[in-house]
């Protein structure tokens, strides 16, 4: 688990999401208040819970973005459902169990990805040994006077630089084994886990198959880390760090609340939804392919908009469990431009960069720029708030003809938007918010 203090949390965030201060505090105490349990003597740890997080905002302000980045920087498993998908138990569709399972899913993939990383050096040396022969047999033919230990020399100085990439080689390789389960959801068990090769195992047979080096190299890579890593050891890993670091996202909490808009069989539905997440968040035992998992110290973010319903029309069971209420700000004219050009991943970064991949030397000015933010707060006020989500859709629109201009000559191209360019190309829009000055 990552040292993070609280500062240096919201700093990080600062790199991607522009304002929303007190949600990014409110996350960054909830972060490190769980490195500070993890100091603590065992009797006490279990006695601490997360003080689970409920995000009020419009769409597009940035709460899934924090929530995302929050465990991107922690490298915690993460997953985000949206609570719409569930249904009540007793009805066909998703239970919300399946969200605990989704995490231990997605726990595992991060374990693996980081025991892959642990054994590569290993691997791709017994890799090695598999693809020289077969690219020896090619050099061969080329250069018949070179001795067997020059010729290893330098196939093995060239495969570590990359030379024979896009060499074509004819390698036997063996057969992946196809994976055999049994039952589904969270009883599905892997036979070939349990039996090995007496089941669906590849009994050592090979292929014979021509391929490219890389080819070759990416899935003889994939076989060897396999039978370097202890899978068992990566389940206990990946349940361990699901239960005590896991994060999932909530989003959409606010469409199952109870409106009392006398709509009292969507209402029933809604609160039936309510109910049968209550238990996860306050913590159970839940069933996996990969074993029992706990949920007593998962972190628990739920974000809604809350335009119609508001945090008390929760059934107040569901409100207790979510003890830390932030709200998110509408985005401002001055957040636009910030978004638009201060994030390590700012937006303008982002076309400049895939414009120039066709040789178009894309510019804009300060002044357009400004323009450019004025019009999507406007136009975020005067129709539906959709937050930052607004600006791509702009910047679309306002690149579309340069884009689909970009790359047809092969010569570098600059381009420059000005306040002129955007004025012109947003015309109709401008008139109406002149228009709208003068109503009352």
């Amino acid at each position: 688990m990552n040292n993070f203090t609280p500062a240096q949390i919201v700093q990080e965030l600062d790199r991607y999401i522009i304002g929303q201060h007190s949600a990014k505090r409110a996350v960054a105490v909830a972060l490190r208040n769980r490195y500070r349990r993890s100091k603590l003597p065992q009797a006490l740890r279990e006695e601490i819970t997360p003080k689970n997080i409920i995000m009020q905002g419009p769409t597009g302000v940035g709460k899934t973005e924090i929530a995302r980045r929050l465990a991107k920087l922690v490298k915690a498993p993460f997953v985000k459902v949206e609570a719409t998908k569930f249904t009540e138990v007793g009805y066909v569709g998703r239970d919300v169990e399946s969200m605990v399972r989704d995490l231990v899913e997605a726990s595992i993939r991060m374990v693996k990805e980081e025991k892959s990383q642990e054994v590569e050096l290993r691997a791709r040396e017994m890799v090695e040994e598999k693809l020289i022969p077969a690219i020896a047999k090619k050099r061969k033919e080329a250069y018949p006077d070179m001795s067997d230990g020059q010729m290893r020399g330098y196939i093995i100085q060239e495969l570590r630089e990359g030379k024979l990439d896009d060499l074509v080689i004819d390698i036997a390789l063996p057969v992946k084994p196809k994976q055999q389960t049994i039952g589904q959801g969270n009883m599905e068990i892997n036979i070939n886990e349990i039996f090995g090769s007496m089941v669906g195992g590849n009994n050592g047979k090979v292929k014979q198959k021509t391929l490219t080096v890389k080819e070759a190299t990416k899935y003889l890579l994939e076989m060897e880390e396999e039978k370097l890593i202890d899978p068992d050891n990566v389940n206990q890993e990946a349940i361990s760090r699901a239960e005590n670091e896991g994060i999932i996202f909530i989003d959409e909490i606010d469409k199952i609340a109870n409106k009392g808009n006398g709509t009292q069989g969507h209402d029933v539905s809604r609160e039936g939804v309510q109910r049968d997440i209550l238990p996860i968040v306050e913590g159970c035992t839940v069933n996996t392919k990969y074993g029992q998992i706990n949920t007593d110290h998962i972190l628990f973010i739920a974000a809604g908009a809350f335009h119609i319903s508001s945090v008390s029309d929760l059934i107040p069971e569901l409100q207790g469990r979510f003890p830390i209420s932030v709200k998110l700000d509408s985005l401002s004219e001055k957040n636009f431009e910030e978004i638009l050009t201060k994030p390590d991943n700012a937006i303008l970064m982002q076309y400049t960069a895939l414009l120039g991949v066709d040789k178009v030397n894309l510019k804009f000015t300060d002044e357009a720029i400004k323009q450019i933010a004025k019009i999507c707060a406007v136009e975020n006020e005067n129709n539906e708030d959709i937050g930052a989500r607004r600006l791509h859709t702009m910047m679309e629109s306002l690149l579309e003809q340069i884009s689909f201009d970009a790359g047809n000559t092969g010569e570098a191209v600059d381009v420059v938007i000005d306040k002129k360019f955007v004025d012109k190309h947003f015309d109709s829009v401008i008139k109406k918010m002149n228009l709208n000055k003068y109503i009352l």
